[in-house]
Formats: C-alpha cells, sequence, structure tokens
C-alpha cells in the first residue's frame, strides 16, 4: 500500500484472532509433513540427528517466509484471507524485512515455548491500546499496525443543514398585491334613467315654445381611495454561526475561539498567535510537547491537525478508529473524539 494509514480501519481483534488462527494451521500443516517425511526417511538408526535437524529447519523456512511476506509485503497467507494487512503507522507502507524478523520472532517466541499463553498476553495488550489503533507490545516495538483493508461501504453523505432564518409573517401581509398589467379601468357610473315618464306636452306655437330645459349634471365619479403607506420591511437578521465546545477526559472544557494547542507543554511557533494552550499530563508519556492543532476555519468548520508527534493522534468517529496524517488538517465533526496519546478530547457544538 502507498500513502498514509489515515482514513483507514483499524483491524478488529477478532479478525486478527482468525487471521492468526489460519496462519498456525498452516505452519502446523508443514510441520506435521516435515515430520511425516523425516520419519520415512532420515529417521534411521544412528541418524536420529539428521532428522530432528531437518524438521528444525523446515520450521526456520516456514518462520522465515512468514517474516518476508510480512516485512515486503505487509501480509500472510490467514492475513491475506482476512482482508489485513501489516503497515508502518507513521507512513502506511510496508515494515521492511528487519522490523518484520523481530516482530515475527516476538510472536513465535509467545507462542509455541509458552503453550499461548504469550499470543493470549499479546492479544490483551492490543484490546487495552488507549490510542484506538489496537497496538500490542510486537506492534509498538517495530511502529507497526494491523489495518482492515477489506472494500469499506461508502458513508452517505450528512444532509447538509440550511441556516434558520426567520420570516416575518406580519409584513407579509402588508407588502399590496402588484395590479394585474391587463386591468382595464372601471367605467364611470352613467345617471339612472328616471322612473316616472311626464306625457309629452302638446305642441305649442313657435312663438310660444318654452325656453331649452337646463341639462342634467353628471353624477360626480368617486375618487380612488388614497393608498396606505407600507412600512419597510426589516431585513432578516444573519443567523448567528453555531460554537464549537470541546471537553478532555481530565475534565478541562471551553468554546473554541482561535487557534489550540495541545501536548504535554504545547508551545506556538516564532510569529504564530495561540488562543489556547492546553497542557495534558500523560501516564506513559505517549504526548509529544506540542502534540497537535485544533481550530475553527473562516466557513466555521473545526478541524483538527497532528503536529508530527511521535505517538501520533487517532480520529475516532462512529467507532471506527483513523489515524490521523501528519500535518493534514483532518474535519470534525459533533460527537467525534481525537486521541491524543493517552489522553481524549470530545467535540460539541452548541446553537
Amino acid at each position: 500500500m502507498s500513502g498514509p494509514v489515515s482514513g483507514r480501519v483499524v483491524a478488529d481483534p477478532d479478525r486478527r484472532f482468525y487471521a492468526w488462527v489460519l496462519d498456525r494451521l498452516i505452519a502446523l500443516v508443514g510441520y506435521a509433513a516435515a515430520g511425516v517425511a523425516a520419519t520415512f526417511t532420515l529417521f534411521r538408526p544412528g541418524h536420529t540427528l539428521l532428522g530432528v535437524l531437518a524438521i528444525v529447519a523446515v520450521a526456520l523456512v516456514i518462520w522465515l517466509v512468514g517474516a518476508l511476506m510480512t516485512g515486503l509485503a505487509g501480509v500472510t497467507p490467514g492475513k491475506s484471507l482476512c482482508g489485513l494487512k501489516v503497515v508502518r503507522v507513521r507512513t502506511g507502507e510496508p515494515i521492511g524485512l528487519g522490523p518484520a524478523l523481530v516482530r515475527q520472532a516476538i510472536v513465535g517466541l509467545g507462542g509455541y515455548p509458552t503453550l499461548g499463553i504469550g499470543d493470549a498476553t499479546l492479544a490483551w495488550m492490543a484490546t487495552l491500546d488507549g490510542t484506538g489503533l489496537r497496538r500490542a507490545w510486537h506492534d509498538r516495538v517495530v511502529g507497526s499496525v494491523v489495518l482492515d483493508v477489506r472494500p469499506q461501504p461508502a458513508a452517505p453523505a450528512p444532509p447538509e443543514q440550511a441556516p434558520d432564518r426567520v420570516v416575518n409573517l406580519t409584513a407579509l401581509r402588508l407588502v399590496p398585491a402588484e395590479a394585474s398589467p391587463q386591468a382595464a379601468p372601471s367605467p364611470a357610473p352613467s345617471p339612472a334613467p328616471s322612473a316616472r315618464r311626464s306625457p309629452a306636452p302638446a305642441p305649442v306655437p313657435a312663438a310660444q315654445a318654452p325656453a331649452a330645459a337646463a341639462p342634467i349634471p353628471a353624477a360626480p365619479i368617486p375618487a380612488a381611495p388614497a393608498s396606505v403607506p407600507v412600512p419597510p420591511v426589516p431585513p432578516t437578521p444573519a443567523p448567528v454561526p453555531a460554537r464549537w465546545r470541546v471537553t478532555f477526559d481530565t475534565g478541562q472544557s471551553f468554546v473554541v475561539e482561535g487557534l489550540a494547542l495541545v501536548g504535554r507543554s504545547p508551545e506556538p511557533r516564532q510569529g504564530e498567535r495561540a488562543a489556547h494552550l492546553v497542557p495534558l499530563q500523560s501516564s506513559d508519556m505517549s504526548l509529544s510537547k506540542t502534540h497537535a492543532q485544533f481550530g475553527v476555519v473562516p466557513d466555521g468548520t473545526l478541524v483538527v491537525m497532528d503536529r508530527g508527534s511521535t505517538n501520533g493522534s487517532v480520529l475516532l468517529r462512529g467507532g471506527v478508529a483513523k489515524p490521523l496524517t501528519a500535518r493534514q488538517p483532518a474535519t470534525l465533526l459533533p460527537g467525534d473524539r481525537v486521541r491524543f496519546g493517552d489522553r481524549e478530547m470530545t467535540v460539541a457544538r452548541e446553537a
């Protein structure tokens, strides 16, 4: 595998046990085959030592092949079948032949010579690893970690939360509706006809013709009501950005208001401004002096970054531990936990 181990899943104890059983069964088959072959070909009167040496040589070859596969490819037959891989915790590359020989020797001495008690002790140590990497003593000595490299189903992206906005319903009701551009003006009301008609007067001579009647005045047209002034709609206030709160297992808790440095005795670099310095006590010296940093970026996201610490930092999300790549920021979500050495930080978001 090329690239760092960030984003990979640490192997769970069950799959590591299955891989261990498969490797032991394959080795036992080889030992048994060597023993049977030596019994029929080498164990003769006066040549017992030669048969014993042949069986020991086969055992060493099997052990050496396992170390070669682990160091150069990161797998053994059992690990390959279970989808596991041994890599360097810092780089994600195979650990190499030298560290693989040391690792294989520790596992071998913990197996047959102790009747499996040593292997059980190593497995128990892996479950107690406070960093979340499940590394036992043989992993810590050579700086290795066992990863689950099976294809992982893609997690659905969380829905984006739009900021809450307040709508002034009263102001909306006061806004007048726009007049229709095709609406025709209403005609003026015509005067109502007279209810009774008087009989037409008898014709009179021209000399006696009455004066012309005065015209009937038209009824007045009612004036349109004056428009009610509309009060201006106040602008919608911008949503208040949420605050990020971090809580450590030591009891320290604060709202993140700038760059925060965490470690055994954190110090900012020259010209670097840190709003929070978080010194933490470590029982096993797994914390570096300035172990990691975290802070809020301009878009309101909380990010964390390991600053090249000796033992690294681990992000725990949904029960899955993911080592952080040194000097590469990682986004944090509410509910995430981050382990710095043997210390742990929990992330929460406040409205």
